[in-house]
């Protein structure tokens, strides 16, 4: 019997763990197409997957990197370079010479006819800027309040993305509850349809009342297949919202208990509440901030800048390096700008500009959070009363039914009427818990509006 070789188990090993590793792989897609997914389950599942957020979570990234890139002007510059030339030009070849160390009293008499002479300087330079009018330092400081504007703008993605997955979330059990309606109601007008059509057979009931049966079964039927397309259209925007593809399978699972929300805030103080917590208008108002130092940092071009440098290198007429021939040059440059066709103006200017518009836009920012508001807080009275009126129908649903039970019981109504009030009362509850959805969603934008998702 032939022994294995080594390379033969190595290949039996690797074939093994790639079918392990395999069928791991799809022990684990499918877990993740058969998960559901409770509520808190989708938030943290969309926060932790949602291509805004990590969007948002790459901005801050990238804000940082400006930062950066601002304050290495407090820095100083370093670079290395390597310079050739070649030349007979009398100038150049005196200055090449005198720079290499090689000229002698015997060289001037060939000053007007030198020849060709060539010079290789590597040299290595540092430069530090010491004062630039405060451009660097107001660029620095805007940089700065731009990572907080962009963890900002974090925190208002992440509040909106909990208050839409909330939203689609209630929606998603609503649209059950309505096709649960229609199902019912197909199911009583079928029964009264076929009980009329035996009526009319037997000459007691008119052609008219079937026609309307059947319009009336139509009618049911349309509410089925719109509830079932509401169903399917939840369960879409949830994948967006979660960041799965629409052709991963997962469900969403209603919750045990269903909490009652309350307004025991006045709308002044949820305003208060709003213009406090919202990220929004922490961003704007640090937008003008930003451009109020962006206008300090182009006013500050009409101020001399001073430049420290020092280099270090040699003169020769062969690559290789001497240190008999090396040289260091140190020193300082003002310069100041006295004329720029205007440009420093107009860059002054369009930075006013910008700060305006920074201004304008905190203000509508306030105002649209005003708005957002209001509309929230009225619209979560409306839910609430909604459901305390749903809840009455209920108690008189189920009162009528059991009124037709005994009625049934004694033989004095048919069945449909059963049915139809069984229905009824079916629609009644399902009104009920579609309002008490309803009332969480209002209840959910209502923290929204206030800031209080992101907390």
């Amino acid at each position: 019997m032939l022994k294995p070789t080594l390379k033969q188990l190595l290949v039996s090993l690797l074939v093994v763990c790639s079918i392990t590793a395999a069928s791991a792989e799809e022990v684990v897609r499918k877990a993740a197409d058969n998960q559901a997914f409770s509520l808190d389950q989708a938030i943290n599942y969309a926060l932790a997957n949602n291509p805004d957020v990590q969007i948002a979570t790459e901005r801050i990234g990238q804000a940082d990197a400006q930062l950066g890139e601002a304050l290495s002007a407090f820095y100083p510059q370093i670079s290395a370079k390597v310079g050739y030339q070649h030349s007979n030009n009398p100038v150049q070849v005196f200055s090449m010479a005198v720079a290499q160390r090689q000229f002698d009293p015997a060289s001037i008499n060939s000053i007007n006819s030198p020849g060709y002479r060539q010079n290789f300087r590597p040299e290595i330079i540092g430069k530090l800027s010491l004062f630039r009018g405060g451009q660097d330092y107001y660029q620095s400081k805007a940089a700065e309040l731009g990572v907080a504007v962009a963890e900002l703008e974090h925190a208002a993605i992440r509040n909106s993305l909990v208050e839409m997955v909330t939203a689609t979330y209630y929606g998603y059990l609503a649209a059950i509850e309505a096709h649960k309606v229609a199902n019912d109601s197909i199911t009583a007008v079928n029964s009264e349809l076929d009980q009329t059509r035996k009526q009319y057979a037997a000459g007691t009931a008119l052609k008219a009342d079937v026609l309307s049966l059947e319009v009336k079964l139509a009618e049911a039927q349309e509410n089925q297949i719109r509830a079932a397309n509401s169903i399917e259209l939840a369960l879409v925007s949830a994948k967006t919202l979660l960041g799965l593809a629409t052709e991963e399978n997962f469900s969403l699972t209603a919750p045990a208990t269903l909490p009652v929300p309350v307004v025991s805030t006045s709308f002044t103080e949820l305003l208060s509440q709003a213009l406090a917590q919202r990220p929004e208008i922490q961003a704007a108002t640090k937008q003008v901030e930003i451009s109020e130092r962006q206008i300090r940092g182009e006013q500050g071009a009409y101020l001399p800048r001073a430049d420290a440098f020092v280099s270090y290198g040699q003169d020769s007429q062969d690559p290789g390096f001497s240190s008999s021939q090396d040289n260091v040059t140190a020193g300082v440059s003002v310069e100041m700008d006295l004329f720029t066709g205007l440009n420093t103006k107009n860059r002054v200017s369009a930075a006013e500009r910008k700060a305006a518009q920074a201004r304008e836009t905190e203000r509508k920012t306030r105002l649209n959070i005003e708005q957002e508001v209001k509309t929230a807080h009225l619209k979560l009275q409306e839910a609430l009363a909604r459901l305390r009126v749903t809840e009455a129908s209920v108690s008189a649903a189920d009162e009528a039914l059991r009124l037709v039970n005994e009625q049934r019981r004694a033989d004095t109504v048919t069945v449909t009427r059963y049915l139809e009030a069984e229905a009824a009362r079916n629609k009644a509850h399902a009104n009920t818990i579609t309002a008490h959805y309803d009332a969480l969603t209002a209840e959910t934008a209502l923290k929204q509006a206030i800031g209080e998702l992101n907390q």
